[in-house]
């Protein structure tokens, strides 16, 4: 006999739907499964197995085909499990294959048939959404994330016998009920609290002293800029860069359903987790992470570094660490905000909508620069020079801050003036992306620093005073036009801070001063 059972896998950050057929026919006992299987597909035959004689049903010794299909799509994963018991046990009419039309099937079977949560599911039930599928059966482990997506009948189910429900005298499977809207109108721009991901990160209001590097951290995440630090060792470049994501507001709920989708499909969403993530993811890979780490790879490529970044903060400390063939690849996700990644059979694409922070000493040691009683740059000029080397000026131009945050002269000095809090700053951030909203509204982005050039000369609302300032930046200091353009976008994003409608020549002149490492040659 033959049956027919939906199921579904991951392609990059996308659900792909794939039937799964199953044919069962006199013959010598063996079971094919076809439709390019992976080692884990094909491992599937004995969890299936397994799970079938330890759940009180008979597998079939018969012929057993299982196609894949489209079968020109490598499969991968254990989804497909609960399917192809499914599909075993209609075709072998121990149970009846009515209840499972217009049913998606996702889940792993262990041996004594418990049903175990996969990666992807909110992926895959958006995909089958848009398919016309209109119900789920998936794992418990996988129901808060799954709850998310609206208009969908979802099941969820703890072990393979469940399957039956005449034999278990059910009336239906554990229904899953979506949340309320109540939490929905929680998730958005204006919501200021910090989210759990992110308790004990530190307050600036701890820091002393730094208070242009605290304002270069304002701005940054007013306008979604990326920025850079340098100074030597001990000036608080990584405390503060760490503290980020406390002056972030939470994601829109639209933007928490991308950034959960994406940790969903690379399996970094615990049972314990509350479903979706609401507030900018923050990323801080070490230096010794590859170029397909970074950006995502394999046969079927999975998310890297940056695209778990997606909507948040990519930190990437001690930068001159980093091999140069691994910076070189953030060049086209800083400029075009995706990952595109080919393979022989298809092209990949990947959300990389973020902002970079990086920070990194003025040499080797640390102290070139910056000497102060027994501190001594002992670095050669061609250690420097190779040091250097490693941030290239194309990539050092897509980033929009550049602040060097040097070591306070004495310890009285670093205590002067006011010490904004986190949760002030905060603030801040929230009535400047306001502000920077109404007026971006049908420029395709809500940031200034998103904006591409014919959106960004349409909304600056330059004076004449300012655009000649920065014109004559742009000659004294040799910037290139993308520079220039990262300059201007600063600038608004400044005035944004203030609520001014127009970019004045004192928001000009603060956007010049965060250009001082424009070129490595003047570091």
């Amino acid at each position: 006999m033959f049956s027919l059972i939906q199921s579904a896998s991951v392609y990059g950050v996308d659900g792909k739907r794939i039937s799964v057929e199953v044919d069962i026919a006199s013959g010598l006992p063996q079971v094919n499964i076809v439709g390019l299987p992976d080692p884990a597909v094909r491992e599937s035959v004995e969890r299936v197995r397994a799970a079938l004689k330890n759940s009180g049903f008979t597998f079939p010794m018969d012929r057993i085909t299982v196609n894949l299909a489209p079968a020109d799509l490598r499969k991968e994963g254990t989804s497909f499990d609960l399917a192809i018991a499914a599909g075993i046990l209609t075709s072998s009419g121990q149970i009846s294959a009515v209840p499972f039309e217009h049913t998606l099937l996702i889940g792993e079977l262990s041996l004594n048939g418990s049903v175990r949560p996969v990666a992807g599911v909110l992926a895959m039930i958006e995909q089958a959404k848009q398919s016309g599928i209109t119900r789920v059966l998936l794992p418990h482990g996988n129901v808060k994330e799954a709850a998310w997506i609206s208009g969908m009948e979802l099941f969820a189910l703890s072990h393979l016998k469940e399957l039956d429900l005449q034999k278990n005298k059910q009336n239906g499977w554990d229904h899953i009920q979506e949340p309320p809207m109540g939490i929905r109108s929680n998730i958005g721009l204006n919501s200021g609290a910090t989210n759990e991901l992110h308790t004990g990160i530190g307050d600036y209001g701890d820091v002393i002293g730094q208070h242009q590097a605290k304002r270069a951290m304002l701005i940054a995440a007013a306008g979604k800029h990326n920025l850079i630090l340098n100074g030597p060792p001990g000036t608080g470049k990584t405390m503060m860069i760490r503290r980020l994501p406390g002056i972030m507001p939470s994601l829109t709920e639209q933007e928490a359903l991308e950034v959960t989708k994406i940790y969903s499909v690379a399996g970094k969403l615990t049972e314990s987790s509350q479903g979706l993530i609401t507030h900018p993811p923050f990323r801080a890979p070490h230096h010794t992470i590859s170029a397909g780490g970074l950006i995502g790879g394999g046969s079927i490529p999975k998310p890297g570094e940056v695209t778990l970044a997606h909507r948040g903060v990519l930190f990437l400390d001690e930068l001159p660490e980093f091999p140069r063939q691994v910076l070189e690849v953030m060049r086209q996700p800083l400029e075009d905000r995706i990952v595109s990644i080919s393979r022989s059979k298809a092209v990949f694409q990947f959300p990389a909508n973020i902002m970079l922070a990086a920070s990194f000493n003025p040499c080797p040691c640390g102290y070139y620069g910056h000497e102060y009683g027994d501190k001594r740059c002992i670095c050669s000029a061609s250690a420097i020079s190779r040091y250097r080397s490693k941030i290239s000026g194309p990539l050092l131009d897509r980033i929009d801050l550049h602040l060097e945050v040097p070591r306070p002269i004495s310890f009285d000095s670093a205590q002067t003036g006011p010490s904004l809090t986190s949760a002030q700053m905060r603030q801040m951030v929230v009535a400047a992306r306001s502000f920077q909203y109404e007026r971006l509204t049908g420029h395709g982005t809500l940031f200034n620093g998103d904006l591409s050039a014919s959106a960004l000369r349409k909304t600056v609302n330059l004076r004449p005073e300012a655009s000649s300032l920065l014109e004559n930046a742009f000659e004294a200091l040799g910037i290139s036009m993308r520079a220039y353009d990262r300059m201007l976008k600063l600038a608004r994003t400044i005035a944004d801070l203030e609520a001014s409608e127009t970019v004045e020549a004192e928001h000009v002149a603060e956007a010049i001063q965060y250009r001082r490492i424009d070129n490595p040659q003047h570091w």
